[in-house]
């Protein structure tokens, strides 16, 4: 046996489970693959890098992206701390530097002397000592075979895809205006405000641009709550009005009235240097992305400093394969965290990434599982990867994973939400979940 504990994969859920290990007193062998190996969707060899949107989600009070968040910060999560040290201007979302954030994590990791962080590919699932398998949905090949023998299934996988970037320099600034949806925060975002004739222009030149080439012998099965643009529109004329490009809660301060549709930059950096497009992932081929998205009020002579791309989402049929504690039924020596167990979302694969590290401790030393209860965010997540289901897919937290609270059947839906994030943090106090 290992007398570390092993993670395979830097990403988000893998440098969280690291570092709960390590600060539990555990040494920890931490395997990156890059830069030794790339990734399609990756630039850099950051641990934690994130590669779609800033934006970690709400954090305003008693929405269910913000539970999971104070859930997190109040156990002692490594990675929400650093989000909250580099965030940006948002309104009421939690959205990173992107670069600060994976250079503070790198930063973090490197110099924890219990974490040993090895840049080597791991083509398989070791035969002995425990491992936490956190290489995310870009897994490589060969390790991505290893888990599928180890599964005894067919990985599961979706198409997702990721927004375009704009350098900020590149904006008409005299065609866009700054505001807030319903002016709930500062600010925060771009606003480029379209008329009737203007999107229904966008709209017939972005159903009918080429695509990247979908391989024949793969389904596009594309994550419902990251849909690429193109096909959002491909479902009706007015779905962009109702989805990425809605123009509700927006009043353009130039004509005092709510424009046709919207489309949305939100800050991409402290020194706000970029901003990315909110809602815009697609696989539109790259010239038919600068032609199209050019085309937007205020991004006339826009210069793009990422392109949206799209990347084949791995994942594992996690209620036949794992626990609630995220050990594999098989072999309990085996977790399974991130995006890879089924979780979509930043905070989510951060959320498996801790129960794992943690639990994973807890194996060495004999002890049993950490399994929060379902009534929190964080259990109602591992109950979900791990309760049998016909039809199994990745999934956001929201309220209706966790279990209902007795309540008045006409109470306002807000204050009911309100009594289930008390009830959940009243939960997960440190003290309650002893977890060391």
């Amino acid at each position: 046996m290992h007398d570390e504990i092993t993670v395979i994969g830097g990403g988000l859920a893998g440098s969280e489970a690291a570092w709960q290990i390590a600060r539990l007193g555990h040494r920890v062998e931490l395997y990156e693959m890059r830069p030794v190996r790339s990734t399609p969707a990756h630039r850099t060899d950051r641990l934690a890098e994130i590669v779609c949107s800033n934006s970690l989600k709400s954090d305003q009070p008693y929405h269910a992206s913000w539970l999971l968040k104070e859930e997190l910060r109040r156990l002692g999560s490594i990675l929400i701390r650093i989000a909250d040290s580099v965030r940006v201007p948002a309104g009421s979302a939690l959205a990173v530097d992107r670069q600060r954030f994976a250079e503070r994590v790198t930063d973090v990791i490197s110099n924890e002397p219990n974490v040993h962080l090895i840049r080597k590919e791991v083509p398989e699932i070791p035969n002995d000592g425990i491992v936490i398998v956190a290489s995310g949905p870009l897994t490589s090949p060969s390790l991505s075979e290893s888990i599928r023998s180890f599964c005894s299934s067919e990985h599961l996988y979706f198409y997702d895809a990721i927004s375009p970037i704009v350098d900020a320099e590149t904006i008409d600034h005299a065609k866009v205006y700054r505001g807030s949806r319903y002016g709930k925060a500062a600010d925060d975002y771009l606003n480029c405000p379209m008329d009737r004739e203007k999107y229904n222009a966008f709209y017939e030149a972005l159903v009918s641009a080429e695509s990247v080439r979908i391989h024949e012998f793969e389904e596009a099965c594309y994550f419902e709550s990251c849909l690429p643009i193109e096909e959002i529109a491909r479902r009706g004329r007015d779905t962009l009005r109702f989805g990425p490009m809605r123009p509700v809660g927006l009043i353009d301060p130039i004509s005092g009235r709510m424009s046709y549709a919207v489309v949305q930059l939100r800050q991409e950096d402290l020194m706000q240097s970029s901003y990315n497009m909110v809602g815009f992932q697609n696989h539109l081929k790259f010239p038919e992305q600068k032609r199209i998205f050019r085309m937007i009020p205020g991004l006339a002579n826009a210069e793009f400093l990422r392109l949206g791309q799209i990347h084949r989402n791995t994942y594992i049929n996690a209620p036949q394969t794992l626990l609630a504690s995220l050990a594999a039924r098989r072999d309990p020596r085996i977790y399974f965290a991130g995006q890879l167990a089924g979780t979509e979302g930043y905070i989510e694969n951060i959320a498996t990434g801790f129960i794992a590290g943690i639990n994973a401790v807890r194996t060495t030393r004999g002890e049993d599982p950490l399994v929060l209860p379902a009534e929190t965010a964080i259990g109602a997540l591992c109950r979900y990867v791990s309760s049998p289901q016909k039809h199994f897919a990745p999934m956001n937290i929201n309220f209706g994973l966790l279990p209902e609270i007795d309540v008045p059947r006409r109470l306002p839906k807000t204050e009911k939400q309100r009594l289930l994030c008390e009830r959940a943090l009243d939960l997960c106090r440190p003290s309650s979940t002893s977890m060391v």
